[in-house]
């Protein structure tokens, strides 16, 4: 079933949650059974994150230079299969603009079509850490809206080469990123939104947020978005803060702003331990008041370790 559909027949707020696919040489099976405590809450959807290869070059004798994958993730397909096969939830894989030629997307999305999958989530995708500004594969595409209207066109049976069967077609609904505090690359909030409803336009559905810890920032986008005429659900993104190390490390690398009031608690945090409840209370707090507001989802960054997340779906949920 789609996300929209499963959004419009929702009686109240939904639960889910994004998981992080293992590292090459991690059992899937610890991932999976990491998570099953969540399915507590019935969540009807799970996001499939995905990251870019990671390399290194390696010198040989002689100075040869050898590009080595460090960081492989097993494909968003396994994943989705499995997850539908152990939980029966509708997974959202994540597909990126960087990292992939429009041919290699197109084949993807084939391949998850073929298994049953009715969901995605379009990204462009973050630079490559050797390169310092996003550059596209060669022909690849450049931005998330060409990623979305690649996905849209196969929903309308037209595909990158005129040999594809006539009338076959997929039957995707796709989904978005939003950013309640703008996205870093974009010069103001209104740009930002000018850019998100460009693919609304492109043929996307929905909508998830970046996470953010001020709600008040989040219902200032909504009443934005919906005034540049967007009208697709728009899902909040939530994360519980559960390490000294995310008090610097959260805000630096999702260009985000801790609130005042969040802070003064985590100032006299000194343990982790002491971070976790900080956090998870005020994620409680959060997610009571987005429900009280009639959001359609509360979806939640869990990277795969589901305590933190567990702890606040039962006090919510």
């Amino acid at each position: 079933m789609k996300i929209t559909e499963y959004i419009d027949q929702a009686k109240k707020t939904l639960f889910s949650f994004e998981i992080l696919p293992p590292l090459k040489g991690q059992s899937l099976h610890d991932m999976l059974a990491g998570i099953e405590p969540l399915m507590e809450f019935k969540p009807p959807f799970v996001d499939v994150t995905y990251h870019r290869e990671e390399y290194i070059y390696k010198q040989h004798p002689g100075g040869l230079l050898q590009k080595v994958s460090t960081k492989k993730r097993p494909g968003t397909v396994g994943i989705c299969a499995a997850l539908m096969n152990r939980f029966h939830v509708a997974p959202v894989p994540h597909l990126l603009c960087g990292g992939f030629s429009k041919e290699e997307t197109e084949n993807a999305l084939i391949d998850l079509e073929f298994i049953g999958v009715q969901n995605v989530l379009a990204l462009r995708g973050d630079a490559d850490k050797s390169e310092g500004k996003f550059i596209a594969e060669e022909d690849g595409h450049r931005y998330a809206y060409e990623l979305v209207k690649q996905i849209s066109d196969m929903n309308n049976g037209i595909y990158l080469h005129d040999e594809t069967e006539t009338g076959f077609h997929t039957d995707f609904c796709i989904g978005v990123a939003g950013y309640p505090e703008k996205h870093f690359e974009a010069p103001s909030l209104n740009y930002d939104l000018k850019y998100l409803k460009q693919k609304i336009d492109a043929g996307a559905e929905y909508v998830v947020t970046q996470m953010f810890f001020d709600n008040q920032k989040y219902f200032n986008y909504v009443e934005r978005a919906r005034a540049a005429g967007i009208t697709v659900p728009i899902i909040p993104g939530l994360k519980p803060i559960t390490t000294l190390s995310q008090i610097v490390n959260l805000p630096r690398t999702f260009f985000l702003d801790l609130p005042d009031a969040l802070m003064h608690e985590l100032d006299t945090c000194k343990t982790n331990a002491d971070v976790k409840e900080v956090g998870i209370a005020w994620a409680i707090e959060q997610s009571r008041e987005l429900v009280k507001a009639g959001v359609p989802s509360l979806h939640y960054y869990t990277m795969s370790k589901a305590d933190a997340t567990y702890r606040i779906a039962k006090a919510v949920f």
